[in-house]
């Protein structure tokens, strides 16, 4: 059985990812195993839905098996946050190829980007443009055009920043992964609705007053533009840009309350951190250079999220690594983690149930559907898993209709919907 692995958030799972899982059956694939964020993601944030309204639906629309990607690893820079993914797929030992959508489908040239990046002359650059005050992202750019040239141009678009980063990865886990990059079809990141086309610069953003006018754009659309248009409209407004399967899953999911409510979120963030002090901030992953100081002197002025947001920003630091910041100090993650300790799985199919046989015999790592089963595996799944539990937490207290503690631990083996 020829077996591809998919890295992915499914915030939420759309046409597009549906149409990458058909792209990876057509070039012989016999099962598809993806390995997704929880209830945080990483663009420091909480998901739209809960891992396993999301999963369900992945499993509904055409993925084998799912497994979750721990939160500590989930919400991480893009460089962790690959190298987590690409752990997981090669720990089970049954996958052939890494498949990702790109702005640049050339799997080759993100390699040879990702060896240029690994050298000592990139690293040499690098400090030279962070010690010049560049800001991270653009100190990477130049350093990665000196040594490569086309890797700069790679490292101005995200989606082939991720595909760089998995291909480091491969390349420093000496993983067996074969990397296969697949054009993104539809909007491309980020893009609002009948915005940009992958591959093309996204044009500014705009929302849709009505119902009407978002359903006369077409079926292709940014998870980004989605949970914009959720926000204005509500979930039934995905309609056209979303399996009809996965939109049964949604509405379930919107009448049950378990839809992401961004006022609880901002308070409950805002209360873990104001608990907080700059001397434990230290210790949070993503400190230095201060920015504990500065996420301590935000906390006392601001009363929502978003104006925290304000506060920290800086030309240094990206606004996606601010947000990290800001989360993972409210969920204590250390600035220090092991790798990635164990495989969690949500859910499988019935040819997925078949990779799962196969994985019990191939896998480097603990595997099995249970949180309590796999913290017991060793002190770093103890930790992993604690971490991962919290998040959880967490993210259901900031649900429209918030969720008890323990939901990692009493989720239920997912199965796809039949029909």
């Amino acid at each position: 059985m020829r077996t591809a692995g998919i890295i992915a958030e499914y915030n939420p799972f759309h046409n597009g990812h549906a149409h990458q899982i058909s792209r990876v059956r057509a070039l012989g694939f016999d099962a598809v195993v993806c390995v997704m964020s929880p209830g945080v993601v990483q663009r420091g944030s909480l998901a739209l839905m809960p891992a396993q309204v999301r999963a369900e639906a992945a499993l509904s629309c055409g993925a084998d098996v799912v497994l979750c990607l721990p939160a500590p690893y989930a919400a991480a820079s893009a460089e962790a946050f690959a190298a987590a993914g690409v752990r997981a797929l090669s720990a089970l030992g049954c996958v052939q190829a890494l498949c990702y959508g790109a702005e640049t489908p050339d799997a080759a040239a993100h390699m040879r980007a990702a060896k240029a990046l690994l050298g000592p002359a990139f690293a040499g650059h690098l400090r030279e443009g962070l010690a010049g005050g560049l800001p991270f992202a653009a100190a990477r750019q130049r350093a990665a055009q000196a040594v490569c040239g086309e890797a700069g141009g790679l490292l101005a678009s995200p989606n082939d920043i991720l595909g760089v980063e998995y291909c480091k990865a491969i390349l420093m886990q000496k993983s067996a992964l074969q990397p296969l990059a697949l054009a993104r079809r539809g909007a491309a990141h980020g893009a609002p609705l009948g915005g940009a086309q992958a591959g093309a610069a996204a044009p500014a953003q705009q929302t849709f007053s009505s119902l009407r006018a978002a359903r006369q754009a077409v079926g292709f659309a940014s998870a980004t533009a989605l949970r914009a248009l959720a926000a204005q409209h509500g979930l039934a407004a995905l309609e056209p840009y979303v399996p009809r399967k996965a939109l049964a899953l949604y509405l379930r999911a919107q009448r049950q309350g378990a839809v992401l409510d961004e006022k609880s979120f901002s308070t409950a963030l805002l209360c873990r951190l104001r608990a907080g002090r700059a001397q434990g901030f230290a210790h949070v992953r993503g400190a230095g250079e201060g920015l504990e100081n500065r996420l301590a002197t935000a906390v006392r002025q601001a009363c929502t999220a978003e104006e925290l947001l304000e506060l920290l920003k800086t030309k240094r630091y990206a606004t996606a690594r601010l947000r990290r910041f800001a989360l993972d100090a409210a969920l204590g993650v250390p600035a220090a983690l092991p790798s990635l300790p164990y495989l969690h799985v949500l859910g499988a199919g019935e040819a997925g149930l078949a990779v799962l046989r196969k994985a019990k015999r191939t896998a480097s790592l603990p595997l099995s559907a249970s949180l309590a089963v796999l913290e017991k595996a060793s002190p770093p799944a103890a930790q992993a898993a604690a971490l991962h539990a919290a998040a959880e937490d967490f993210a259901a207290l900031c649900l429209a209709s918030p969720r008890p503690m323990g939901t990692a631990y009493t989720q239920k083996f997912i199965s796809p919907q039949k029909g």
